[in-house]
């Protein structure tokens, strides 16, 4: 990380650079705006003749109704947001999972041209999301790192409640790779080994709570 806010700052204040990352953004903004509008517009985004996996998800896609155009609406304001330069990090952060959904759907059903395109769009959305690393990092940083920040000490103790969290997502995955699937309970099947993974992980809160509370005193 250090690497990079490094490199970043020298890059900033090249002008040609600036340059650069101002027209990316209105690039990558506008590219938004003709499949945005055609959600919002509810016009299908290709033609009812045309069948295959990609043509059939995009049919079944605007089938979703409000879906669709929620989904034109959100390319909009990211659009919007990184033409704005002043919001442009907000637009980036915000393209990047639809550009992460697009391009993985595009090179999945093959669209070979399309997913490169899309591709490319995602690179250049990473790099915007980089390139304003100053503005977002702290998110990464370690609640435990606040006080430094506030001045105040956390009321938790944050690791262990971390430790719980692992403890659940180890467990629960756990169970499903043993089993070979999802587990879902059709009643009281106490005959079951995986029934009892739900009731232990919605215990495993309670239990650090518990824990918590006893190292507190």
């Amino acid at each position: 990380m250090i690497v990079i806010v490094d490199l970043v700052h020298r890059a900033r204040r090249v002008r040609w650079i600036n340059v650069s990352v101002v027209n990316l953004r209105f690039l990558i903004g506008f590219a938004f705006v003709p499949a945005a509008l055609k959600k919002v517009l509810d016009q299908p985004f290709t033609d009812p003749a045309n069948h295959g996996r990609f043509h059939d998800f995009l049919h079944a896609f605007h089938a979703t109704g409000w879906f669709y155009g929620f989904v034109g609406v959100m390319q909009l304001i990211a659009a919007t947001l990184l033409c704005t330069q002043r919001f442009a990090t907000l637009g980036a952060l915000l393209a990047l999972p639809i550009l992460t959904a697009i391009t993985a759907f595009c090179w999945s059903t093959a669209v070979y041209p399309t997913a490169m395109i899309a591709t490319l769009m995602w690179l250049g959305t990473l790099g915007l999301v980089i390139w304003d690393v100053d503005k977002w990092r702290a998110v990464l940083a370690r609640d435990g790192a606040l006080p430094a920040l506030t001045g105040e000490p956390l009321p938790i103790d944050l690791r262990l409640w971390a430790r719980c969290g692992w403890a659940i997502v180890i467990v629960y995955l756990g169970s499903a790779l043993l089993r070979g699937g999802v587990y879902r309970p059709k009643g009281i099947e106490l005959d079951e080994p995986a029934f009892y993974v739900l009731p232990a992980v919605l215990l495993m809160p309670i239990v650090t709570f518990v824990i918590e509370r006893h190292r507190r005193r």
